[in-house]
């Protein structure tokens, strides 16, 4: 047990024991020490010290461990009643910090938060929250350490509210009593403006007199938890030496190097630590972090919602009605579940309905919410628009987010306010207002009171001018931004372009007009279709879009004739629908959708995860909208569904689009797809005879399946030129069923049956096929077969016999140098006609060298060779770039890793490549 009371505690406590019980005191604490390898204080001061200057050695010489030794002893010498004591005085101690606690919570939470601090009071929402915080520190591993807990969330979801309930419910006695005597809260985004400090500064920075000293508190750390807000905003890697780290928490240091010693247990090893963050900042720091447990929060649930929604309106009819009215609407529902966003669109609903507006208008989608909730602070209640001042100041704020989204930056200095147009004495009206919030770590620094109001905020500065007008040059213009937003180069640009799209809608357009006094400019919706056309033609830009934010720009901006033009020429489509939401988008999108060519889709487990029948209905509606594209759009070629649980019903919709007569793709790919009834779309194949490419990797086959395919391969109408089986679980009844689609189907050229269990007698029924003179294949993959050695005799017959094939990838087979030799001395023979062969991670040596060298001189055809991940040696390379470099040779790339290679090789190899102008040695995979 340790203490939180300052060597003055100590000698109060010495001075209750009579002289006889000091002496022994003094007689024990020789022995304390030493039974815990503690450092022994000289006898001759212990055995002369007064009461005071005893506790004033124990405090030098234990630091921390002063009270741990001092109450043992009390045991020892049977004054149980002073240890007692001390746990009841040391409880006081906390309480009184709860009480401190407690009151700043309810001072700073009309600043963070618009729910107010009284809703989560009440007995009935307390009771489910503390159970809920509870979870946060019941670990799932039974390794006895001290927590840190990892609380993950997307910017905006309410992970500081989590704290700040957490921190409440333990000021109030509710939880977490026995674990921690004391905890703190440190904002990254907000501490790190102090730039150099102490951790004990940032502890009692805002507890001026605390009723126990430093050294009290850091004396029992176990108890001690700091919660890390906004890791995003540590604006460090947690790479730092660590010599450069610090364990002295009296020590000042800059910031970051303080919290990275907290993150990393060089300080205050003992504490726990609850720390909160984005799913990207975790995703670059997590690693670096020896962290017990990993959290996410979602925000609030619908009955949360609800309950939101009535505590405002009172009335319980009106709440009910208003809440059905965001309930309809699936973009607005889902951005409830985030509560300080839940807060501002019931509040926006509240004052609609006090001015005798109907919500439902506002409800039309997310931006006619912000919009509504934004122009009506900068009106006065009792005016019918904004002043002149009103609109100044909207504009300066709409200036300031721009520059926040383009420089990353959130917290703003008064010179980035001034140089946006915000001078001193506005600062305190729109603090009033909650729309910035002021940091508390420095009177001169402010943030929006949520990121979505900034992106609101800086997508209407795109309406009301130009980027060219912008005091930054760090600020770009609008088809810069489409393309940085759908590209999801800033991955906290969450509803940016979303808003500049729904902003263009005519009845926010006429919001804005209404407000700023004058017509917007036309320009920003012809610049936004001339950008989306321009990404569509060049590759590499589609190429790094994300098909599903460009669908939800699209939806929120209502427009079916600008969906339609856009759709037109937007020919390539690919996206994972995760919810609801998202399969809602892609289907409106879709559905103006005729002049497709690809089309690349996976709706997970959607499907699967439903709870009830009313969901599923709409689901199925939305299912319908994306299958019936496949019908509509005449010209699609590629078609590829992976990753997705299909119910029944579900499968029937796609089965029956399939089969339309206008839907006839040449390529078709069901990757990783459950499906209710596999034959019905393996049948598809004897309806369409445009189909030259099927790809069902990933998707497990039965027998009866497998055969039925193969049996619509031989018919003579088949036009399957390529079949991909990769990881399908085909089971050894099937090779003699593929084996005879090899022998009579001259139309399949190429095959792919990787990872399956071939096997060497697997292998050996298809080779019979293939080494039969009149064999069509000309490429064959058989990668992850448990193939081995005794199975090359059997590609090695295939190849001296077949002069179609020209591609053979057995990458990831125990081949080893046996049986590569044996594939070699057929590749040298004059029918070997192969130009590209893989023996990737085939357990070759050096050893193989000599013989792939003896192979690529008299081979004439033989093109490339894949050896990544073998244990070659620099003698056995050398073997064969000497063979490379003959006339005859023609081998243009060799495919090795160099960096897998010791110096003197790799430099061989360097070379090699330099010396001989016709060969490529690729260093990647």
């Amino acid at each position: 047990m340790a203490s939180f009371f300052s060597d003055f505690g100590l000698m109060w406590y010495l001075q209750e024991l009579n002289k006889k019980e000091f002496m022994k005191f003094k007689e024990v604490l020789k022995q304390e020490g030493l039974q815990c390898g503690l450092q022994q204080i000289p006898w001759m001061e212990v055995k002369k010290a007064s009461r005071e200057d005893l506790a004033n050695l124990l405090v030098k010489y234990y630091e921390k461990k002063a009270w741990d030794v001092t109450l043992s002893i009390f045991q020892n010498i049977n004054r149980n009643d002073l240890s007692e004591r001390a746990a009841r005085e040391i409880a006081g101690q906390s309480k009184i910090y709860q009480a401190h606690l407690k009151n700043k919570l309810c001072q700073d939470w009309s600043r963070k938060f618009y729910i107010p601090i009284q809703y989560f009071l009440k007995p009935e929402v307390t009771k489910d929250k503390v159970s809920y915080l509870q979870q946060l520190f019941i670990s799932e591993t039974t390794e006895k350490r001290p927590h840190t807990v990892l609380l993950k969330g997307v910017s905006g979801v309410g992970k500081t509210l989590v704290l700040f309930q957490l921190m409440l419910a333990w000021s109030e006695g509710l939880l977490f009593q026995d674990e921690f005597s004391y905890i703190f809260y440190l904002c990254c985004e907000e501490v790190k403006q102090l730039k150099t400090e102490s951790l004990a500064y940032l502890m009692f920075r805002e507890w001026s007199s605390p009723s126990a000293s430093i050294v009290e508190i850091v004396s029992q750390p176990a108890k001690l938890l700091f919660i890390i807000d906004s890791l995003e905003g540590l604006n460090c890697d947690l790479t730092e030496p660590e010599l450069e780290l610090c364990d002295n928490w009296m020590e000042k240091r800059p910031v970051n190097i303080l919290l990275s010693s907290l993150l990393r247990r060089k300080m205050l090893p003992e504490s726990s630590l609850l720390i909160a963050g984005t799913p990207e900042s975790f995703d670059q720091l997590e690693h670096r972090i020896d962290y017990t447990d990993m959290k996410t929060v979602t925000g609030f649930d619908e009955n949360t919602i609800r309950m939101c929604f009535q505590e405002l309106f009172q009335d319980e009819s009106t709440a009910q009605n208003v809440f059905r009215l965001v309930r309809e609407k699936e973009q607005l529902f889902r951005m409830c579940h985030i509560p300080t966003l839940c807060w501002a669109v019931a509040t926006c609903l509240k004052n609609e309905k006090e001015k005798a507006r109907d919500p439902a208008s506002v409800c039309r989608c997310i931006t006619s919410v912000y919009t509504a909730y934004i122009l009506n602070l900068f009106i006065p209640k009792s005016a019918h628009g904004p002043s002149k001042k009103g609109q100044d100041l909207l504009r300066g704020l709409c200036s300031l987010a721009a520059e926040g989204m383009w420089t990353d930056k959130f917290v703003f200095n008064q010179e980035d306010l001034g140089r946006n147009g915000i001078v001193s004495s506005d600062i305190s009206t729109l603090l009033n207002m909650s729309v910035l919030l002021k940091s508390k770590d420095s009177k001169n620094f402010y943030k929006f009171h949520h990121p979505s109001i900034q992106e609101f905020c800086a997508a209407v500065f795109y309406l009301v001018k130009s980027h060219e007008d912008h005091p930054s040059k760090d600020v770009q213009g609008i088809e810069t931004l489409l393309f940085t937003f759908l590209s999801k180069v800033r991955v906290h640009w969450i509803y940016l372009g979303c808003f500049i799209f729904g902003l263009l809608h005519k009845s926010e357009q006429e919001k804005l007009q209404a407000f700023f006094g004058y017509q917007l400019s036309q320009e920003v919706e012809q610049k936004l279709c001339q950008s989306l056309e321009e990404i569509s033609i060049d590759e590499d830009l589609w190429e790094q879009v994300d098909d599903m934010k460009l669908f939800y720009c699209l939806f929120e901006m209502e427009n079916e004739a600008f969906v339609m033009q856009v759709m037109d020429f937007w020919q390539r489509i690919k996206f994972v629908a995760k919810n609801y939401s998202d399969l809602m988008v892609a289907a409106y999108c879709l559905r103006n959708c005729f002049s497709l060519q690809t089309l690349s889709f996976s709706i997970q487990d959607i499907l699967q995860e439903v709870q009830d029948q009313s969901s599923l209905e709409k689901l199925l509606i939305c299912w319908q909208d994306v299958c019936s594209v496949l019908v509509r759009s005449q010209q699609l070629h590629i078609i590829q569904v992976k990753d997705t649980y299909l119910t029944d019903l579900a499968s029937l919709m796609l089965y029956n689009c399939l089969k339309h007569p206008t839907c006839t793709p040449r390529e078709l790919q069901v990757n990783n797809v459950t499906l209710w009834n596999k034959n019905m779309f393996i049948d598809l194949l004897s309806q369409n005879h445009n189909l030259h490419h099927l790809d069902l990797n990933l998707t497990s086959l039965a027998n009866s399946d497998v055969k039925l395919l193969f049996d619509l391969l031989n018919q003579e109408e088949c036009s399957i030129e390529e079949l991909h089986l990769s990881n399908c679980s085909l089971s050894e009844q099937c090779w003699d069923y593929l084996s005879d689609v090899l022998k009579r189907n001259k139309i399949l050229k190429s095959l792919d049956i990787s990872s399956n269990d071939l096997k060497d007698e697997g292998l050996k029924v298809l080779c019979k096929s293939l080494s039969l003179p009149d064999s069509a294949l000309k490429s064959l993959i058989v990668e992850r077969c448990l193939i081995t050695t005794s199975g090359c005799q059997h590609l090695a017959e295939v190849l001296s016999s077949n002069q179609n094939l020209t591609i053979l990838q057995v990458s990831n087979n125990k081949l080893q140098d046996t049986g590569v030799k044996l594939l070699c001395d057929a590749i040298k023979q004059p029918n070997c006609h192969l130009t590209t062969l893989g023996l990737g991670a085939c357990e070759l040596t050096g050893a193989s060298c000599e013989d792939l060298a003896s192979a690529v001189s008299q081979n004439k055809t033989l093109w490339s060779i894949n050896l990544l991940q073998n244990t070659l040696d620099r003698s056995g390379l050398a073997i064969l770039c000497e063979a490379l470099k003959q006339h005859r040779c023609t081998m243009h790339v060799l495919r090795l890793r160099i960096t897998d290679f010791d110096k003197e090789t790799q430099e061989l190899l360097t070379a090699e490549e330099e010396k001989n102008p016709y060969l490529i040695i690729l260093s990647t995979v």
